[in-house]
Order: C-alpha cells, then sequence, then structure tokens
C-alpha cells in the first residue's frame, strides 16, 4: 500500500510541474485571414461554417477552450492545429501558387463530401461544429466556385 502511496504522489508532483510548460499558442488576428478571405469571397453562410468549425486549426486563428490550460491536453490540441495548419492554412494563403490553391480546395471538397472533417474529436466539444447536409453542400458548392475561378486564371509560364 505504501508504494502505491508513493507512487500517486509521485504522479501528482509530475502532473503539477508539468502545468509550468507550455506549448505555444496559435494566435495571430483577424487580419491573417483577410488575403484568403478576399480571394476566395465565401458567401455569408460559409464564412460563419469557416469561422465556427475551420479557423481554430486551419487559420492562426484558435480559440481556446478552457481545458487547454491543463497539461497534457494543451500538447495534444497544439499538435492537432500544427497537423492541421500543415494541410490547410488559410493565414498562409498568399504565398500558395494557383495551382496549390485548387488542389487544396479539391481536398477540401473531397474530405468534406466524406464528412471526415472537422475531426470527431473536434465536433465532440465543439457542437456548433458539427455539419448538416444543407452546410456541407454550401462549402462545397462554394469550394467548387473557388475551383472554377482558379481553373480560369492564367498560368504563369
Amino acid at each position: 500500500m505504501k508504494i502505491i502511496k508513493k507512487l500517486l504522489l509521485l504522479l501528482l508532483i509530475v502532473f503539477v510541474i508539468a502545468q509550468f510548460f507550455r506549448p505555444d499558442k496559435n494566435e495571430g488576428d483577424l487580419t491573417s485571414i483577410n488575403a484568403f478571405m478576399d480571394e476566395t469571397n465565401p458567401p455569408e453562410n460559409v464564412k460563419i461554417i469557416l469561422k465556427e468549425t475551420c479557423f481554430d486549426c486551419h487559420s492562426d486563428i484558435t480559440r481556446y477552450p478552457w481545458y487547454n490550460n491543463i497539461t497534457p491536453v494543451n500538447y495534444w490540441l497544439a499538435s492537432h492545429v500544427k497537423d492541421g495548419k500543415k494541410h490547410f492554412n488559410m493565414s498562409n494563403w498568399e504565398g500558395n501558387s494557383i495551382k496549390r490553391k485548387d488542389h487544396k480546395f479539391e481536398e477540401l471538397i473531397e474530405i468534406v463530401e466524406n464528412k471526415e472533417m472537422p475531426l470527431n474529436s473536434y465536433a465532440w466539444t465543439h457542437s456548433e461544429a458539427k455539419l448538416n447536409d444543407k452546410q456541407i453542400k454550401a462549402v462545397i458548392d462554394w469550394a467548387k466556385l473557388v475551383r472554377l475561378k482558379y481553373g480560369l486564371e492564367p498560368k504563369p509560364e
């Protein structure tokens, strides 16, 4: 019994000390998505979907929940955000070629159609992020229009 108490005390001490170590937060400002929003021109209903469902992991604008203050949860969330931005980053839109932008929207359509985004782990804690069929259609229709625009843009020679 003494060994179990000592192990629990050690785990508690490690947990408390771990609270002093945190990953960097992903906190930019709204201007970081201006280029993306201006170029892709989403309708108002899609803007709301992007804000409630996509910005946290796919831009420099992350709204952190209260449980982000708990280590190791904050490292898990930071990893999700880093991974999300690696795949699709609305805050780093200007630096991409037309071909890459078009490809990102092609992937967006496929992932949203297959209901792979938002992740279930995100939707569990953000009920507003669960997309219904009407919202999915709105996002896909908008994404297809954006792809059409990119298809019409002159390619650099």
